[in-house]
């Protein structure tokens, strides 16, 4: 049975404000649920019709879990087609930025990124390939976003993110900075063996001013057709496979 309490507390989640005042957030769908379950995350209980308890059996053992009915989970979830389980999650507690592991790998910073599927598809990318620490602007969409984290199928729970102030945190990092930008060297012609920070711009504006005075090299994905530009959650997975190309030349 779901009271109108628990109802009002996950639909506020929805609003970064209200996953702050609570330290909550929202996670929903089998398999993302599972990743975070597996994870470092605390689980502060769960939401599922009975089909999906069945499904989950033992994973929710020692977990506060509801069971509700189908017509009450639908005044929940935010999915079109949703799987009939949705979990709160403890938000992660802010943690100093450990410079000795970010200095011994590649590691991306995003400036400004303003859509949700962009960065959720941005973190699913990182760990794809990888990359496990993801640096935002102040002003970039919030990860813990229902439609983030959806968006991330699960990866969220293993990719670190960090919201700080970009070109401080540049300066800071002392390591190759290399920002995407229409006007730079090839990517296939940079050498990017050893670790480094890569700095992906706003849809719409691209990098920030602050930010490029802050970078050693600007660097391009070369055009060959007459596109204007490349959605940036796609132009972070190119760049995210050079990465990877140059790192499985060397080992």
């Amino acid at each position: 049975m779901l009271s109108k309490a628990q109802t009002s507390l996950i639909t506020s989640l929805q609003h970064k404000k209200f996953r702050k005042q609570h330290g909550l957030f929202i996670v929903e769908g089998l398999k993302s649920v599972t990743e975070f379950i597996s994870s470092d995350y605390r689980i502060h209980s769960i939401y599922c019709i009975m089909e999906t308890q069945t499904k989950m059996g033992n994973l929710l053992q020692n977990i506060k879990c509801t069971t509700v009915s189908e017509n009450e989970f639908q005044k929940i979830t935010s999915l079109k087609n949703p799987q009939g389980i949705l979990a709160l999650v403890y938000l992660p507690q802010t943690e100093k930025i450990e410079w000795d592991l970010l200095r011994q790998q590649h590691a991306l910073l995003l400036d400004d990124i303003q859509d949700p599927g962009n960065l959720g598809t941005i973190i699913r990318t990182a760990e794809w390939f990888g990359i496990s620490h993801i640096v935002c602007s102040l002003d970039t969409v919030d990860a813990f976003n229902p439609k983030v984290v959806q968006a991330t199928m699960g990866s969220l729970a293993r990719v670190k993110l960090i919201y700080t102030d970009l070109p401080e945190f540049i300066q800071n990092a002392k390591m190759p900075t290399y920002g995407a930008l229409l006007n730079g060297q090839s990517i296939y012609e940079t050498d990017f063996k050893n670790a480094s920070l890569i700095v992906m711009g706003n849809e719409g504006n691209g990098l920030s001013k602050t930010v490029i005075e802050k970078i050693d090299q600007a660097v391009t994905i070369p055009r060959i057709g007459a596109a204007e530009s490349l959605n940036v959650a796609v132009a972070t997975t190119i760049f995210c496979s050079e990465l990877a190309r140059q790192k499985l030349s060397i080992s």
